[in-house]
């Protein structure tokens, strides 16, 4: 009876064995239980756009980040610089202008996805002395401006149009190629008058102790539309986001927590935003509070962004590709 047992024990044994050997050397059993990182490469806008990711940059260059994502950042001064990078597949992710997402999304057969709206509205006009307290004060006035056929146009000649002023008439609009030039031709005149974005519009005020902020362009849009004056959003590719919408989730996750650190964190932010050459981190300073840099998403970004683009496309449907994107356009 004994010798019956040990036999049963000895052959269980051997099994046991056989099975632990055979799955040492089947790799297949070790690499399915391993997670290999999602490779997303990330472009943005040397501005608010990007200013908000710098947290999330600095984690994943320092090994801080632990989202399961490798990420890799482009930095671009100009967005004919980003748009061929997201359309032909060199970026993943890409900070772009809210209109460029609608246009690149017609464009492209619906191939392009907007994840979260990122900065709400950074324009002002602002002029040297004290002769500009409403939008009717700018009646014969020449604007300095950049951003033609990007949001700065679009909702300057709105602002303008609701208030009674024809441009070419009552008003008269100067478009440079660069808001660095508006900074400079305000700087150079007495009676100048020039819309900036933030950082710039910062960086004119610390230039100058005569210029001074004389309009809200996103107040006076809200006051006319009841919903927030929108500027850039986060979008990616369609194809990227179906392959990989655990990376994508957690990416805006990661994401979300990088703008909650950098609008609690001033002063290490703007360390951060001079330290990747986005801009000074001295101007980055004074600038971050009027730089609207946010986290929209869901249901309340489609409802804003829809609402921003419904007012564009009547302005002029080519500004967002000819129509207003549907539902698909939007990541939930």
């Amino acid at each position: 009876m004994k010798k019956k047992i040990y036999l049963v024990l000895i052959l269980l044994l051997s099994a046991a064995s056989l099975f632990s050997a055979g799955a040492k050397e089947d790799p297949s059993v070790v690499l399915s239980s391993v997670q290999v990182p999602v490779k997303v490469d990330i472009a943005a806008l040397k501005g608010p756009t990007a200013m908000g990711m710098v947290k999330l940059m600095s984690d994943s260059e320092n090994g801080l980040n632990s989202d399961g994502n490798e990420y890799s950042f482009i930095l671009e001064g100009a967005v004919d610089a980003v748009t061929p990078k997201l359309v032909k597949g060199e970026v993943d992710i890409s900070a772009i202008p809210a209109n460029l997402a609608s246009v690149l999304y017609n464009n492209t057969g619906n191939q392009i996805q907007v994840l979260v709206i990122n900065t709400l509205g950074v324009l002002y006009i602002a002029e040297k002395g004290d002769t500009v307290k409403s939008v009717e004060d700018l009646r014969g006035r020449t604007i300095y401006a950049s951003g033609k056929g990007a949001t700065p146009e679009y909702a300057l000649m709105y602002i303008l149009g609701q208030n009674g002023l024809e441009v070419g008439k009552d008003v008269f609009i100067e478009w440079r190629s660069e808001h660095a030039e508006c900074v400079a031709a305000l700087l150079a005149s007495d009676d100048a008058v020039a819309m900036l974005p933030q950082p710039f519009l910062t960086t004119a005020l610390m230039n100058n102790p005569d210029v001074r902020i004389a309009l809200d362009l996103n107040t006076l849009w809200y006051e006319k539309m009841g919903s927030e004056l929108i500027t850039g959003v986060v979008a990616a590719r369609r194809d990227f986001v179906e392959n990989n919408e655990d990376a994508v989730r957690a990416f805006l996750e990661s994401y979300e927590q990088s703008v909650e650190f950098v609008n609690s964190n001033n002063a290490e932010a703007a360390k951060l935003i001079g330290d990747y050459g986005i801009i000074a981190e001295k101007v980055a300073l004074k600038a971050l509070p009027g730089c609207n840099i946010t986290f929209i998403s869901g249901e309340r970004m489609q409802q804003a962004l829809s609402n921003y683009l419904e007012v564009l496309y009547e302005q002029n449907p080519a500004s967002v590709g000819g129509k207003v994107p549907e539902e698909g356009f939007y990541f939930k």
